[in-house]
């Protein structure tokens, strides 16, 4: 069998008959769809069982809820795919996505990790566009400097909906790390990215749906550092005296991702330690301003800052379940 496609779900019972049903469309068909059922509350076990009763290739499973790294490293041991690609439950492929990924792999065989672009979906804002992967503009496929494509846009170049690895290399990986709620993809890829050569299609055959995360996720919310991926590179850490693009990389994403850490009274401690490591001297003068300025003040630019996302957010919900309502 060539894929094993895993699909952890949670709580999506609107949203997974979609992304089973891209699956189930696709033009190369040999393939099995695992479904890791994480203890959903609501009716997305019964709603995932009906799309695929009946066919052979598509299984479910349940658990207690463990979460999502979890949820998909059992549905991995349980595949039999050469390789193994992983979609949401909220999120969906073009009908081509396998059949892209097919030629991907026969032509760069050598790669540890294949991805294509991707379409980033927010209807609530009313808003449809590919990711701005940093590659260039007449880049169409072939193997790709990760960190380097990472930072020049801080857009992800690897999304876990639009990747594929190869069970070797999964198993050798042990898979995603368990506990960690923000950015447990990030540091899989990474570790891949750092051994063995990535493949990338300039094509966009997947769908990032965020207008999930828009309506269920609070601005502003901060994760204990054991759940942040930041605060889990510490076995990578010789990589930065000796990989000057990861350098890049890793203190671009702290930089960018710790400044509401480093404003909190309870993170701020820890947060402070990871900044110390940032290499000040490549960084843009914009940031360097920001972190200068007084503590206090900082915090309070936030705080408006944070009331203006969650007013903003409010009025587009309101305004996107509107015309959702009319439009029925």
């Amino acid at each position: 069998m060539r894929f094993s496609i895993i699909i952890p779900l949670y709580n999506k019972a609107p949203y997974v008959a979609k992304a089973i049903g891209s699956v189930l469309s696709q033009t190369f068909t040999d393939y099995e769809l695992i479904i890791v059922d994480d203890g959903s509350k609501d009716d997305s076990y019964a709603v995932a069982l009906n799309v695929i009763e009946g066919r052979g290739n598509c299984h479910i499973y349940r658990q207690q809820n463990a979460g999502v790294s979890v949820a998909r490293n059992i549905g991995a041991a349980f595949s039999h795919g050469d390789y193994l690609c992983f979609l949401d439950a909220d999120d969906w492929w073009d009908k081509r996505f396998l059949e892209e990924m097919v030629q991907l792999i026969e032509e760069f065989p050598d790669a540890g990790i294949y991805g294509t672009s991707y379409i980033i979906v927010n209807e609530t804002k009313r808003k449809t566009r590919v990711s701005p992967i940093g590659v260039e503009q007449d880049f169409e496929k072939g193997y790709i400097n990760y960190c380097q494509v990472y930072s020049k846009t801080l857009a992800m170049p690897l999304w876990t909906g639009a990747v594929c690895i190869p069970h070797d290399i999964f198993e050798e990986m042990k898979g995603f790390l368990q506990g960690i709620k923000l950015g447990e993809d990030f540091l899989l890829w990474i570790h891949i990215a750092l051994k063995y050569k990535v493949a990338f299609l300039n094509k966009p055959l997947a769908y990032y749906n965020q207008d999930v995360d828009a309506v269920n996720r609070g601005v502003g919310k901060l994760y204990e550092p054991q759940e942040h991926m930041l605060w889990n590179l510490t076995d990578l850490e010789p990589q930065e005296g000796l990989n000057k693009d990861y350098k890049n990389l890793v203190d671009a994403l702290r930089v960018n991702g710790l400044m509401e850490y480093y404003l909190s009274p309870k993170f701020g401690n820890a947060a402070k330690k990871e900044l110390d490591k940032v290499d000040w001297n490549l960084q843009r003068t914009k940031v360097l301003k920001q972190y200068r300025k007084p503590l206090f003040w900082l915090r309070c630019e936030n705080r408006l800052k944070i009331l203006g996302s969650r007013l903003k957010q409010s009025l587009r919900y309101c305004v996107f379940s509107e015309n959702l309502k009319y439009s029925k």
